[in-house]
């Protein structure tokens, strides 16, 4: 017999299998707290649980834990990166921020991503596998046992595209939310996504009130194809029209992501693109300084330049901020680490 993935059983489907084991459905609610509030990860763990049950979880569930790998703690601003490895050695990673409104937690979705974007680490290897929804709480769930900190925001923003992996995204998002287990906010959860365009028009019907972040990073079809693979399958105005529709269902304004890359996305004529490109939107724009990784030849680009495109943008009456920099000496930006590990691996 398969074990059971206990971690990634709702409340209401752990009470299920509590009447099908004969067992009392009070039960279930025992579990989910020791696994979804108390954060344990084991059944001895379980104090106020009978033996005899225990040995009966045991034959019948399993416990999904991560192993951390690496913790590198940055000197600049206290950001800690994560190296977890999973049950079948497939390597993530996840970083926690501490800022002034609270501890947020960024992870993975994925164990490498398919989607291709030039500038980012996450993509290079490809796609291993999806992330279960036990495994992407369980970053969370590892990194609140080993800081003792509260847990304000979730970004779902690490390795992979969340939206590739939607069915456990979305069973993520309600056991994450749920008022039974951590209940973090739906407010204070925030998904990004490349622009899958199907998976953002039914993600605006689960009547969720999570931020949408769409990694843009142009704001021509030309541009951002030679940025972005997936945009060869997607154009802009069908991205757009999506974008558009999410917010119409969920009253959710949208957050683009914007990573500039010094000669390729940065100049004034690309700031004025922008602009239109989205000046009917209610909408966010974060500007992103590339960070430059060894396999790809792109560049920062220069303070000036960022703080221009900044300007260009506020004139036309957008909402603007460039994110602050995290963990830039932990190779904080998303794959970099795992990237160093997995290609470790294969020399050692």
């Amino acid at each position: 017999m398969n074990k059971i993935d206990i971690k990634s059983l709702s409340p209401e489907e752990l009470t299920e299998k509590m009447l099908q084991i004969n067992e009392k459905p009070f039960r279930a609610k025992q579990l989910f707290e020791w696994l979804h509030v108390k954060n344990v990860t084991s059944f001895q763990e379980m104090r106020n649980l009978p033996k005899d049950f225990m040995e009966k979880c045991e034959e019948i569930f399993y416990i999904q834990t991560v192993t951390c790998l690496k913790e590198r703690v940055s000197k600049l601003d206290g950001t800690r990166k994560y190296a977890f490895s999973l049950f079948d050695g497939n390597i993530i990673e996840s970083v926690w921020m501490k800022y002034h409104h609270g501890n947020s937690i960024c992870i993975s979705s994925q164990a490498g991503c398919r989607m291709g974007c030039r500038f980012c680490a996450s993509t290079i290897g490809g796609l291993k596998r999806n992330l279960l929804p036990s495994e992407m709480l369980e970053q969370i769930y590892a990194i609140k046992r080993m800081t003792k900190e509260k847990v304000s925001n979730v970004v779902v923003m690490g390795t992979g595209e969340p939206l590739d992996n939607y069915d456990n995204l979305i069973k993520f998002i309600r056991l994450l939310t749920n008022e039974k287990g951590l209940h973090i906010g739906q407010r204070s959860i925030t998904v990004s996504t490349c622009g899958i365009v199907p998976a953002i028009y039914k993600l605006a019907g689960e009547h969720l009130q999570i931020t949408l972040a769409l990694s843009l990073h142009a704001a021509t079809d030309e541009k951002r194809q030679e940025l972005m693979p997936v945009a060869r399958q997607y154009k802009l105005s069908e991205v757009m029209e999506a974008c558009q529709y999410y917010f119409l269902k969920t009253g959710r304004r949208i957050t683009f992501e914007y990573s500039l890359v010094r000669g390729v996305n940065d100049s004034m004529p690309d700031a004025d693109n922008l602009a239109s490109l989205i000046k009917e939107c209610n909408c966010l724009v974060n500007l992103i300084p590339v960070n430059p990784i060894e396999e790809r030849n792109y560049k920062e680009s220069l303070r000036e330049d960022i703080l221009k495109f900044k300007n260009k943008l506020e004139k036309n009456r957008i909402n603007v901020t460039i994110r602050r920099e995290m963990g830039r000496d932990i190779e904080g930006a998303c794959g970099q680490l795992r990237r160093r590990l997995t290609s470790e691996e294969k020399e050692g």
